[in-house]
């Protein structure tokens, strides 16, 4: 039997291998047709997009032979038993397939089986070749979602064609981008534990422990609330996507762990961090809470990493000290400089009693400034023990809310504020899980986990 077995496999082998010998010659015919019509003198560009315009085609026809091949005995079975009862059934008829994959287009007749028993129809080749129901398969549902993560709906459909050369409309692209989005969780989208202490190790210097930055923040994204196209939606309105991105200092680079952003209230919001710093190996790492003055961000690191190293964010400090100085010696004059450097300098050193004193003995210009410096007195005084950034920097922790700022930008604001968008919740949200997935390198398995639910439910 083995002998057998393998005698038909070189003939198998040389069979595909004629079949594409055969489908070379005609493709190599009509790039010839094409480039040596009527003395024809092609440049560069020109010959490429000849050969992307005719490959799809090409390569389609090798795809569909080769399975023709590889899985001839599925292609030809007559009998089978029912994955449900393993009753055997006979087949009912060939059910025609059309596919379209990254390769280009094919189309297969697979035997089509039904257990009368269960009302229960499968083709056995669907689930060993896991054919997607839609006509185009799971490789060009892919990349068609991480395609509409990064530009609107309305262009991605023709950027993808540019790239690829398959045409598929924006409406389906909306479609599988939602249906990836609604089967991704917060569970997919961060590291495995196992990744997350290799990424520690590979930090970890040769005295200290590595730094590892917890940084939370929010950024505000136009909402809607859901409506169809022919119904009015009303006034939408602005809500924060609370989210945080957790990174480690390395010796010499910034080694990227886990961002999350949803737009949800802060009871999730903690809930969310308390479970992936449930997975962090936090006895191997000194860890940097980096934040502003939203207490409720506070809240939530400091249970989550209590043994964390509050820092308020230097630069959101400074922010709040030139407001003063604006209104009280005048917005770029010298005397405001110069008062602004000072206080900086002994914030910078944790002066921060001198500071609320000089403040407290300063001779508000009208009440606008009295305002702003009774406003300063109480920042500064409630976070008084987040003010220390000399010991800071020599401890090697960071002062500077820069990464979480960064991860507001590219993966909130890029896509989601653009002119014109106003997002439903729920949709906004599959947008923010895909994007930070793709971020944090895990978007193979949230897509791996979709294509398993949709190969699931076809064989309810």
């Amino acid at each position: 039997m083995g002998l057998a077995a393998h005698k038909i496999e070189p003939d198998l082998r040389e069979q595909f291998r004629y079949m594409i010998h055969d489908r070379v010659d005609k493709w190599v015919d009509q790039i010839i047709d094409e480039v040596f019509e009527d003395d024809k003198q092609p440049t560069i560009m020109e010959l490429s997009e000849l050969f992307a315009k005719t490959k799809q085609k090409f390569f389609g026809a090798c795809f569909q032979a080769l399975i023709e091949q590889k899985y001839a005995g599925l292609l030809e079975q007559e009998y089978v038993s029912c994955p449900k009862c393993g009753k055997m059934c006979k087949k009912r008829r060939d059910n025609k397939k059309e596919m379209v994959t990254m390769q280009g287009q094919s189309e297969l007749k697979r035997p089509w089986f039904y257990c009368s028993d269960c009302s229960y129809g499968f083709s056995p080749l669907d689930k060993v070749l896991e054919i997607s129901r839609k006509k185009y398969q799971f490789d060009v549902q892919k990349k068609s979602t991480k395609t509409t993560a990064e530009v609107p709906f309305c262009c991605s459909s023709e950027l993808f064609e540019d790239l690829t050369g398959h045409r598929i409309s924006d409406h389906f692209m909306h479609d599988t981008f939602e249906q990836v989005g609604a089967q991704t969780c917060l569970a997919d989208v961060i590291p495995g534990q196992a990744e997350i202490e290799k990424r520690c190790r590979e930090a970890a210097g040769d005295v200290w422990r590595p730094v590892l930055v917890v940084a939370a923040d929010g950024a505000h994204v136009p909402t809607r609330v859901k409506a169809k196209r022919n119904e009015k939606r009303g006034a939408g309105r602005w809500q924060e996507a609370k989210g945080f991105r957790i990174y480690l200092l390395g010796q010499d680079r910034i080694i990227h762990l886990a961002s999350w952003h949803q737009i949800q209230n802060e009871e999730q919001f903690g809930k969310d961090l308390a479970w992936v710093a449930s997975r962090i190996p936090q006895h191997q790492v000194r860890i940097a809470l980096l934040g502003d003055g939203a207490e409720w961000l506070w809240k939530h690191m400091t249970h989550c990493f209590p043994k964390g190293r509050q820092v308020l964010d230097f630069y959101h400090c400074v922010e709040h000290i030139y407001k003063v100085s604006n209104v009280q010696y005048g917005e770029n004059s010298r005397q405001a400089l110069e008062w602004v450097e000072s206080t900086v300098c002994r914030l910078f050193f944790a002066e921060v009693s001198n500071v609320i004193g000089g403040l407290g003995r300063m001779k508000p210009k009208d009440n606008e400034a009295k305002e702003e410096i009774r406003k300063l007195i109480g920042y500064l005084d409630h976070n008084r023990d987040r003010i220390h950034y000399q010991g800071d920097r020599i401890g090697g922790y960071p002062i500077g809310s820069g990464g979480i700022e960064s991860a507001n930008k590219f993966i909130c604001h890029t896509r989601l504020k653009r002119s014109g968008a106003w997002w439903v919740k729920e949709t906004g949200n599959e947008m923010l899980r895909i994007r930070c997935a793709i971020y944090n390198g895990t978007y193979d398995k949230v897509f791996d986990k979709y294509k398993g639910v949709c190969l699931h439910q076809k064989n309810l």
